[in-house]
């Protein structure tokens, strides 16, 4: 077990080794060590933010915008997905709206919600409606995954309701939920940044980036790379750790008492 776990280790190391090194290869290529500065600068840079108080106020707006924009696609897309798995007839209803959503380039729908709203709402809409497709479809194979037998006895003891939705369906479609949701927040980050980007939304992390790239500061944009991918992995582990530690400390609980 430790000895894989360490295997696991070494191959992430060694990845994060090869990005560099491919990063350097890149610049050597290009002969332009601006846009392709060393590694060494780009981790001073990363490291400059890390200590700035103004970078968490950036993170801040982006992770308000990513949040606001994942309740409402989660909660949107979970009753469309229920919808879906329930009946055939509306899978199908819902079907040429989902291959619009997924399909449709992400800076026509970003002018569109431009046209149709105040520019501070367009980094939340935007993103929610790229991310209903993947929390719907999840939702709905989760339903229709779940054994028909266990349907059935839930159905003879009490009727579809918010209560046995809770406690009963979604625990049941909780594998499809999760792979969703990481799927979700990974893109959601991406969505987000680049709507901010577009939108130029002050005080964010997308208006951060573009500044950095109108002053050539090309290492503060690879720093700011790498602050949105630990804010992914953050928003994206953090809670399937806690969840993982609160299953155990129940399970302690019961089998104690």
């Amino acid at each position: 077990m430790a000895r894989s776990k360490g295997k696991e280790v070494l191959a992430f190391s060694l990845g994060i080794i090869l990005i560099a090194c491919l990063l350097q290869t890149a610049g050597y290529i290009k002969g332009d060590a601006i846009v392709f500065p060393s590694v060494w600068e780009i981790v001073k840079a990363f490291l400059r933010l890390l200590v700035t108080g103004r970078t968490y106020l950036l993170i801040w707006t982006t992770l308000k915008h990513l949040l606001v924009s994942m309740a409402v696609s989660t909660a949107i897309g979970i009753l469309m997905g229920l919808a879906q798995g329930m009946s055939s007839f509306v899978r199908n209803l819902f079907k040429p709206l989902i291959i619009m959503l997924r399909s449709l380039p992400m800076i026509v729908l970003i002018v569109v919600i431009m046209v149709m709203a105040q520019y501070k709402w367009v980094p939340v809409i935007a993103p929610s409606l790229v991310l209903i497709p993947i929390i719907s479809e999840a939702t709905s194979e989760g339903f229709q995954r779940i054994e028909q037998e266990l349907v059935d006895v839930y159905r003879m003891n009490s009727n579809f309701n918010f209560s046995v939705l809770v406690h009963v369906y979604l625990p049941l479609m909780a594998g499809y939920l999760k792979q969703a949701y990481v799927n979700a927040v990974g893109m959601g980050i991406k969505l987000t940044v680049s709507t901010e980007y577009l939108v130029q939304t002050r005080s964010s992390l997308g208006k951060a980036v573009h500044s950095s790239g109108y002053f050539n500061e090309y290492q503060d944009i690879y720093a700011y790379a790498l602050v949105m991918i630990l804010l992914i992995l953050l928003v994206s582990e953090l809670p399937m750790w806690l969840g993982r530690r609160a299953n155990q400390a129940s399970r302690k609980y019961w089998l104690e008492a």
